[in-house]
This record gives structure tokens, sequence and C-alpha cells, in this order.
């Protein structure tokens, strides 16, 4: 028997942790940390370990697959590559390019493919295209946007040289970081702790982060805004902003003091749910402290205030003298340094809207929230046929249940994926990629947002199947057959054998040759994707530095605090707060937001025995006051109700969670007929986005909003 260990990364979350991959005699017999990673140092969760059960996984499908009436038949690849082309051309040229539909989820991101993806993109020309973006991070883009003329610009927390960190909506010791990649975020968090620095958790729930950190502040349900302008307010009317980083980077303070100027923590206290005297206290010993950085996530975002809670986030951080400052706000210097040519790519906000006029576009995109209706509601550019790669927008977007409706309509549609699920299981035909253990890529996307500069490669492990293709060869080909090719025989051949020249190796090699640690920046000392491969836990290319002065793209070349529609907006939060809060429906009483398991990874992992073994996940977590209120018991069975649906899951009772609070994870929901992964079926929980209504969105962005819904709850 013959064993061989290969190091590489795990590509499930944005982490990208690396591993050790040991493999005897073709099968996977271990994986583990590796210790020699320059990012993650050794460090792993349960996810990595599933990587094993996701490459042997029975149910994951090998060859592509067409549908045959109820059924799924095994097609040849040429084949199917012909009979979408032939497909998708007839869609375009009977109903025109927008009749085309394309959504990404978000493993699309985790590897070199999405370039390929986006190629796809610009081939179908079509304004229906949609992301997981939307439901997950289009607050902090349209706020880089807005403040430094880029949304690409969006700024992450230097953890490892902090002196005090405060987290808002966000759970890294289980997401292990977003668009702040920290793998090991515990043992960091600890690390701040160790040399002095404070850690402050601000959410509804006492998570996993908080239960590492020096404080944890339960703040209401959406009443993060009302406590960050509370804290403004003191920053600014007791001088504590740092005045000589205002003047030199900023522009907008008396805009801002103007917005602030009368709410003190005081009026703010019943909003935010928070004391006055603590929010005062918050804001001085963040002025105070020598470093620090307030880092805000997803629980944030997927509110109706969520582009306004990112700007706080980020105006707070920059008048405190924290923004491109070490242990504050930083950007990256990757390898491939896409930062310089992407600030100069325009958003396109507002370029086109759904045809319902309500949506804007927004990075080249419409919010996933029109989806459904912009497929089941007749009329010209009705999309009728559709392209999903990666993505389960069935159960991770909210449709009040429309979407399913609306993917069985399709004309035509095509799924680029591992799993028949309850998304591709209305597919006509079904491209499976290779598993990530048979892939090689080098990953130039998710290091623009690495708390410490490095490059990785990541190694094939497994050595693929016969007939298998990677993602991007999977894009690559489909962007081929949608062109309207002249002689299409001979043109699309030739096309085909320039993209498998242009690899995401090849271009990844140019892009680090050309980049700030290349050899025509560096010399012989500069790095190349063979010195990458060589390296065992990849290359450290040292800690983050300054760097927003070379990278702002504002008119002015200044941090914009106030931009109009941020304060427009503020101004009508603060109008509706005095004037005694928004309104909810009657009998609505509990707010529900999401939460985490290290052992879900959205709706993915649930076909793996090892990740859904044990007690039930998908429950609903409640503080033992209002279990009691309702005459609940732990364990029992509980239906939860929305203006708009209700699910029925076990009830958790916890003082862990604020009092009216209910926490329910997303990604559960397994049980529709026709879905491939017998392991996940078979697990009991429900769709906690059949309680959304989709037309609730951050108010700017378009965001899908899916924390803070009114619900009630009542046993079975």
């Amino acid at each position: 028997m013959t064993a061989e260990t290969i190091a590489r990364q795990c590509t499930l979350c944005e982490a990208h942790c690396g591993i050790l991959v040991t493999v005897e005699d073709t099968k996977v017999a271990k994986v583990e940390g590796n210790p020699d990673d320059v990012l993650s140092k050794g460090y792993i969760c349960p996810k990595a370990t599933a990587m094993a059960g996701l490459h042997d996984d029975p149910d994951r499908l090998r060859t592509p697959v067409r549908r045959v009436g109820e059924r799924f038949e095994p097609i040849g690849w040429d084949e199917a590559f012909r009979e979408i082309g032939r497909r998708l051309r007839r869609v375009r040229r009977e109903h025109g390019p927008h009749a085309v539909g394309m959504y990404l989820g978000n493993p699309a991101a985790h590897n070199s493919a999405i370039m390929y993806a986006f190629a796809l993109r610009v081939a179908l020309m079509t304004r229906n295209f949609y992301t997981a973006s939307s439901i997950d991070q289009f607050p902090q883009e349209f706020v880089a946007w807005q403040m430094y003329g880029s949304n690409f610009l969006m700024p992450i927390a230097d953890i490892d040289r902090t002196d005090r960190m405060v987290i808002i909506g966000a759970n890294p010791a289980v997401s292990n970081g977003s668009v702040t990649t920290m793998p090991g975020a515990r043992d960091r968090i600890k690390d701040v702790r160790a040399r002095g620095g404070k850690v402050v958790v601000i959410d509804p729930r006492r998570t996993e982060t908080a239960r590492l950190a020096d404080e944890h502040i339960s703040v209401l349900p959406g009443g993060d805004p009302y406590l960050l302008l509370a804290v403004l307010h003191v920053l600014i009317t007791e001088d504590l902003c740092d005045r000589t980083a205002v003047r030199a980077q900023c522009a907008g303070l008396d805009e801002l003091r103007e917005l602030v100027a009368d709410f003190p923590p005081e009026d703010a206290a019943p909003y935010a749910g928070v004391d006055a005297e603590t929010i005062r206290r918050l804001a001085r010993e963040h002025a105070a402290a020598k470093s620090a950085v307030m880092y805000a996530r997803i629980g944030v975002c997927q509110t109706l205030t969520g582009t306004v809670t990112h700007w706080l986030v980020n105006t707070i951080n920059a008048i405190t003298g924290n923004l491109d400052s070490p242990g504050g706000q930083m950007y990256a210097t990757p390898a491939v340094d896409l930062l310089p040519l992407a600030r100069r790519v325009s958003p396109h906000y507002g370029a086109w809207t759904d045809r319902s006029g309500k949506y804007k576009s927004f990075r080249f995109e419409l919010p996933v929230a029109a989806l459904a209706s912009e497929i089941l509601d007749d009329g010209p550019d009705r999309i009728r046929a559709m392209i999903t790669y990666a993505g389960n927008p069935v159960l991770s977007t909210p449709q009040r249940g429309q979407l399913d409706k609306a993917l069985a309509s399709l004309d035509f549609y095509v799924a680029v994926d591992m799993y028949i699920t309850e998304t591709t299981r209305h597919a006509d035909i079904i491209l499976p990629p290779l598993s990530p253990l048979e892939r090689e890529d080098l990953d130039i996307l998710l290091t623009m947002f690495s708390v410490h500069n490095n490059i990785r490669f990541n190694a094939r492990a497994v050595a693929p199947e016969q007939e298998g293709l990677e993602d991007w060869e999977i894009m690559a080909r489909l962007t081929t057959e949608i062109l309207p090719l002249p002689l299409r025989s001979l043109t699309g051949r030739a096309l085909n054998a320039v993209f498998a020249r242009f690899s995401p190796l090849r271009a990844a090699a140019l892009g680090i040759a050309v980049g700030p640690h290349g050899v025509l920046r560096r010399g012989r000392k500069g790095v190349t994707v063979q010195k990458v491969r060589e390296a065992r836990g990849g290359i450290d290319l040292g800690p983050l530095q300054p760097r927003l002065h070379s990278l702002i793209a504002t008119a002015d070349r200044k941090v914009q605090l106030a931009p109009r529609q941020f304060v427009t907006e503020a101004r009508r939060l603060l109008d509706e707060a005095r004037a005694g809060g928004a309104d909810r429906d009657l009998g609505f009483d509990l707010r529900l937001i999401g939460r985490r398991h290290l052992r879900s990874n959205n709706s993915w992992l649930h076909n793996v025995p090892s990740m859904v073994k044990g007690r039930d996940r998908c429950t609903a977590l409640m503080h033992p006051r209002d279990a009691t209120a309702r005459g609940l018991s732990d364990g029992g069975r509980v239906t939860v109700s929305s203006p708009i649906g209700s699910i029925v899951v076990p009830v958790e009772i916890s003082d862990e969670i604020r009092p009216g609070t209910v926490a329910i994870p997303h990604g559960w929901g397994h049980g529709e007929p026709g879905v491939g992964w017998t392991v996940a079926a078979a697990v009991p929980g429900a769709n906690v986005n059949l309680l959304h209504d989709p037309e609730q969105v951050d108010r700017i962005s378009g965001n899908a909003a899916v924390n803070s819904t009114w619900v009630k709850v009542h046993a079975v």
C-alpha cells in the first residue's frame, strides 16, 4: 500500500485553511491541518475533514445527466454541450438576450473558475444576472463604492495587530471570517486578548465568538444603526476624533456633526436595546485605544439598514484614525493585485432595473429578490432559460416558495453542480465539475481580503476522473456554445483551443509576474507560480501595509464620510425612531435572526454523515422567558410563522439569546421530491427562507433582508 501526503487548501469557505491530504491507493485516508501553512498555521475546522466525504460521496454526480421525464440519465460531455448550446441559442434568437438568466452561488468565488463564469456572463449579454452577493455582501460593496470610489475597495480588519476589536453581526469563531479572511479566528481573537487588547462582540446572541470575548453587548435585532449613530454623537461632540487623520483623509465631517447632533445615547438606548452609559463607554474606549477596528458582516448586511450600518462602521473607524493604519481597517497587497485595475470599473448602479422598476442593477447584476418574478411574470424579456453555477437559491434565498415553481416552468435550464439539489432537480441538464480534491488552482480572488498577505498553491490531491472537467473548463465550453459563431464547427473548436491555452494557472502566472511581488518588480527574488508550487505551506508576503492613498477612486481622492444617500436614509431612521418606530404586523412579537454552525456551510455538507450526526441543528433557539410564556419545553416541536409563511422545527431553550429574539439557521429543508442527496434528505430541518418576505430588502443596495423578520412561535 502506497501513501502520499499532498499540501493544499480546503476550499469550502473563504478561509481556505491549509490542509494535508493523505491518499492511499487513490483513496483519501486522512485530512488534517497543515502546520506549515503561512495563513492558517495548522488550524482546520470540521468542514475540512468533510472534503474526503464529498469526494467519495456516492450521491455526487460524476458525469453529465439529462432529464428524461422525471428521471436523470447519463449523457456524454460533447452531446451535453451541443444540446445546451442549441437550446440556449434558440431562446436568445426567439426571445432576445434577456430571456436567458444566470445565477452564481458562493462557491463560484472559491476557485479561479470565477473568471470564466464572468466571461460567460459577458457572452450572454443579459441583464438578468444574479449572484449570492445580493443576499450576502451588497451593503459592504455599496458603502465601499460611495466612501472610497469603488465597490472592490472593501477594507478588512487587521486583527493580527489590533489592540481593540469590535465585532458586529459576525461570528468568526465559526465562519473564520468573511470579507476579512482570518482562518483560525478563535486563536487570533485569543491573541488580541493575550497581548493586552480587548475584544467586544455586539450581537443579539451570545455567539461562539462572544464567549471568547472580553465583553458581549446584546443589541436589539435591527438596533445596530441607532447604537452606531449614538457612538458617532459621542465621538464628535466630545471631540474624540483623530483630527490629523480626518484632515488628511476625509471629507464630510461637518455633515456628520449635523446629523448626529441631536441623537445622544439616551435617545438611542430604547431603539438599540443598549443602555446609554454602555454606548458612551464603547465610543470612548474605541477612541482611546492605540489601534482599534470595528468589523461587521452578514448579520447586519442582511437587514433593512445594512448599507447604513456598514457606512457607520467604516466612518467610526475612519474618524478615530483607524483607517489604512496597522491594527485598523486596511487593504491587502496580494500577489495578483486586482485592486488597481478593479477600482476603475464602475458598478453601473441603476444602469437597468428589473421589469417592475423596483430593483436597480449594481455590480452588473440585479438583486436576487427579483429572480422568481422575472421568470414567472409574463411579458417581454421574461426569463425563459436559466444557467446556475454552484448555487442552491431555492434554499438560500427568500422567494415565498415561488422560485421552486419558477424553475419548473422554464423552457430550458442547465445547472453546473455536483449534486441534484432542491434547485438543480428542475434542470434539463446538469454538468458536474470535478470534486475539489481533484482540482489544482491558485487563488487570486480571496487573497484580496486576507488578514495577512500570502500566496498558496492548491495542489491536486486525487487523480481526476478520466473524462471529468474542472469548473473553469465547463464555464469556458458554455461560453463557446452560447456565442453566435460563424462556421461553428470550426470557430468553436478554435475558441475552445484558446480557452484551453489560457488556463487559470496561466492567467495567475501573468498576474503574479506583473504584480507587486512578481519578477518584473522584484527580479530574481520575485514570486513565480513555480515557487508557490514548491512552497509546502505557501509564501508569506508580509503584514498588511497602508495603501489607500494609491487606491482611492473618489473624485477628490478623499474618504467620503457623508454620502448624501446615506445621510438621507439615516435621517429617515432617526425621524422614524422619534415617531415611535416602524409598524409591525399584529400578533408577530419575536424578531427572527440567523445563526451558523461549525459543521454547516449554507446548504452544503448535509450529505456527509459526519457533518450531520448527533442532535438536530435546525432548531429555533429561544430565551427561557419567551419559552415559558408560550408553554414550550426544550426539544418540543414548534410552528414558527411570519406574515408570509410557516415552518415546523424543534425549539432549543437557552439564555445565550436575547429575550424577544429567535434564531434559526438557514440551508436546511432537503426533503423535497427528486433531491439526489439521500443523507441530507433524511436529516430533519426546514427552509427558514420560507419565512422571509423577498420584498423586504436593504433600502439602498437591494440586499435581501433576512434578519430581524417579525415572527410568532407556538407549540405544534
